[in-house]
């Protein structure tokens, strides 16, 4: 098992984080991403505003199962502002989740930002795609 500081001695700088918005969410898409079957996400614009650390080209994070345990480290290689109205078929499927259709990830991203409480068709999201360095 790996300690989030030991990696951290490798990768400078890297944030440790988990993806979604439960335990059970962040164990399935880590595993995703451990495969190499999701190689993109998305966040809205408000919420990537507010954050301390923002995100930034070449920068390394360890993403975290739903029991804080990292599984792999990944690398961002690319960083856009889209509106959700304008999300294609293609980013869908490299969301890497259910069906790999557009509709799948409308539907599922719809039900995660209005759970945050923000959600509209118009709305901007920073979608970052990545690339898998290490599997821990």
């Amino acid at each position: 098992m790996f300690a989030v500081e030991e990696i951290k001695k490798k990768y400078p700088g890297a944030d440790a984080w988990q993806m979604g918005d439960s335990a059970e969410l962040a164990s399935k898409l880590a595993e995703l991403v451990k495969k190499g079957i999701k190689t993109a996400s998305c966040g809205s614009f408000t919420a990537y505003q507010q954050e301390e650390s923002t995100p930034k080209i070449g920068s390394y994070n360890i993403i975290l199962d739903g029991q804080n345990t990292p599984v792999c480290v990944i690398r961002l290689i690319s960083l856009r502002l889209v509106r959700f109205c304008d999300v294609t078929e293609e980013f869908a499927r490299k969301e890497g989740e259910g069906d790999l259709s557009l509709e799948f990830w409308q539907k599922e991203h719809q039900r995660f930002f209005s759970r945050e409480g923000h959600f509209s068709e118009d709305m901007e999201l920073i979608a970052e795609e990545f690339e898998v360095v290490e599997v821990l």
